[in-house]
């Protein structure tokens, strides 16, 4: 009796983890097949039988990519953008959470009901008015202008995922630094803030992409042909390729090296960011 009872949990663990093999190989799969296809010729992927494995692989399309003289500048353009919003967002954010996590002051549930309020805002329907705000002070088609923007859609939410952390670690550790000598803002900053690290990667994730996979907002602030981000990039490269026939190995290429910044930075963080995540999730 004591065996079976064993050995039911046991193949529950089983089933549950083929399951779990299973659907993570259908979410990986689109991946595998834009990967595998960015290796084909056009003349491959076009014929009737699907090529599943990558024979004949080639680095052509890359190239090919690569060479058109676009992709490099919009990747300046979305790193440095992206760069800027992690920044000065984990820099407004923390700040921000801090104070309404750990003092008492006139406004501030006005405050916390005022970034509640933000993220409800439609983001269509400021799009005129962020386009005259933009055109009024001459930041079209400029890092500054659509970082200012994407800094307002993303700050919001920051602070409330920050502040779940911040109230997440007790008070009374930074009291006891403080009786053992410390001021408040070194007990802070040697206490309180590397308990936090989990919580800015995690917010640090998020900000990343947003700003990276952003594209309403680019599309309307950054009308010019030279001051592209990737996705406005990668639409720009799909439609140039429609007007004749789509060489759809060159598209999952684009698509790929859109991908890659994002996967490379996804691997240095995963860590940090999972036990954020869940960390946030227990303390919020």
């Amino acid at each position: 009796m004591t065996r079976l009872r064993a050995r039911r949990p046991r193949a529950s663990r089983v089933v549950l983890s083929i399951v779990g093999i299973v659907v993570a190989l259908i979410w990986l799969f689109p991946v595998y097949w834009m990967v595998n296809s960015s290796l084909l010729s056009n003349v491959v992927l076009t014929s009737t039988t699907p090529t599943f494995f990558p024979v004949g692989a080639s680095f052509d399309n890359f190239a090919s990519v690569i060479a058109g003289g676009t992709f490099l500048p919009a990747l300046g353009m979305s790193v440095t953008i992206a760069l800027v919003v992690v920044v000065v967002c984990l820099l407004f954010a923390f700040l921000a959470a801090v104070a309404i996590s750990r003092f008492r002051f006139r406004g501030r549930t006005s405050f916390v009901l005022a970034i509640l309020f933000v993220q409800m805002l439609p983001a269509e329907g400021l799009f005129i008015a962020q386009y005259k705000l933009m055109a009024s002070v001459n930041l079209l088609n400029t890092v500054v202008g659509v970082s200012i923007l994407y800094i307002g859609a993303v700050v919001p939410f920051t602070i409330w995922m920050l502040r779940g952390f911040v109230a997440g670690v007790p008070a009374e550790l930074e009291e006891a630094a403080m009786v053992d000598g410390l001021s408040r803002t070194q007990a802070f900053l040697r206490i309180t803030f590397p308990l936090l690290a989990p919580g800015l990667v995690a917010s640090g994730v998020y900000a990343f992409l947003q700003a990276w996979n952003e594209f309403t907002i680019a599309l309307v602030v950054l009308p010019g042909q030279g001051s592209q981000t990737l996705p406005l990039w990668l639409r720009g490269f799909i439609q140039s390729s429609a007007s004749k026939a789509i060489d759809w190995g060159q598209v999952m290429a684009a698509s790929t090296l859109v991908a890659i910044p994002v996967i490379v930075f996804f691997l240095f963080v995963q860590g940090r960011m999972t036990s954020g995540l869940v960390g946030g999730a227990v303390k919020g």
